[in-house]
């Protein structure tokens, strides 16, 4: 029998009533992700510079788009802005992909991951060719990676079921948030080639994992309920990724980024555009599939 069908041990990554529908998911992203295969050390032409005087991210998607400094600021000025926040971005993928490689590693192959391991395989093989050409871009074209600044939540509940979720559905919502800047970024035509391919790749595989993680999330979360999970823990559970999902959005907020497009008072700037109404707006718009799929299966109430 072909390894992906040997049914698996029902524990934490699994629901035995819904094997057969998660295996047949897990067999056609498998095939697709072997189908798409590329090697992205032969697949990306980095050429020698990207053009400074260049759009480097889409206006749209500046952390000051929609204030007033965004009318303020000199076209030369945004450049400058976008360059950076770019760089910021494929930094904050490099540091999101190493937590992720992490936390998936530590299960393939373990009891309750059976069903998924051979995904896992793929998905890890891919996480690290992406890692390695957002690194790429922002060394050769920034010469640095904006170090990880993140606030570190708390420490997750060492339940293991509850840890399981957990890890699954930061990484869901890491890649949801990560996936709306690439599909934008990759369809802008006013984007240098090669930053429209490196987004678009990544848009291709992360596609196949954002589906493969919609589904073991609401498998992991059924488990949950199904185990006799009480309000005050789901409570618990709500308001750690709700301050999961705040602190992902606030790291687009780079203090860094805007001393190096010359902006002053960064910290200050920062807490006058996270408290802006135009950018809550627009983290609404980059949150709502993640928020909508959360919703939906659950996880969040109409208080959310």
């Amino acid at each position: 029998m072909h390894p992906r069908n040997t049914p698996p041990a029902a524990a934490a990554g699994t629901a035995t009533a819904d094997d057969t529908e998660f295996r047949v998911l897990l067999d056609r992203l498998s095939d697709k992700a072997t189908a798409d295969y590329y090697n992205p050390f032969t697949t990306f032409d980095w050429p020698p510079a990207i053009p400074a005087d260049g759009l480097w991210m889409s206006p749209e998607l500046l952390s000051v788009h929609g204030t007033e400094l965004f009318d303020e600021l000199s076209p030369a000025q945004l450049r400058a802005l976008g360059r950076w926040e770019s760089v910021n971005f494929y930094s904050l993928n490099v540091h999101g992909i190493r937590e992720l490689l992490i936390e998936v590693t530590r299960r393939v192959h373990t009891p309750g991951f059976e069903l998924p391991s051979e995904f896992f395989h793929h998905f890890i093989g891919e996480e690290n060719d992406h890692m390695w050409f957002f690194a790429t871009f922002c060394l050769k074209y920034a010469d640095k990676i904006y170090p990880d600044k993140s606030v570190k939540l708390p420490e997750a509940p060492r339940d293991p079921d509850v840890e399981n979720f957990l890890v699954f559905a930061r990484i869901l919502i890491f890649e949801q948030i990560v996936d709306h800047y690439n599909v934008q970024l990759a369809a802008d035509r006013r984007l240098h080639a090669t930053i429209r391919h490196i987004n678009r790749m990544h848009h291709q595989d992360e596609s196949r994992h954002i589906a493969f993680g919609c589904r073991l999330v609401q498998l992991l979360w059924q488990r949950l309920l199904d185990s006799g999970l009480d309000e005050t823990a789901r409570l618990e559970l709500r308001s750690y990724l709700g301050r999961y999902i705040t602190t992902s959005m606030e790291s687009f907020y780079n203090p860094a980024v805007y001393r190096d497009a010359g902006l002053t008072n960064g910290f200050a700037l920062r807490g006058r555009l996270l408290a802006h109404p135009a950018r809550q707006a627009a983290h609404a718009k980059v949150l709502h599939k993640t928020t909508d799929f959360l919703h939906r299966i659950g996880v969040f109430d109409a208080r959310h």
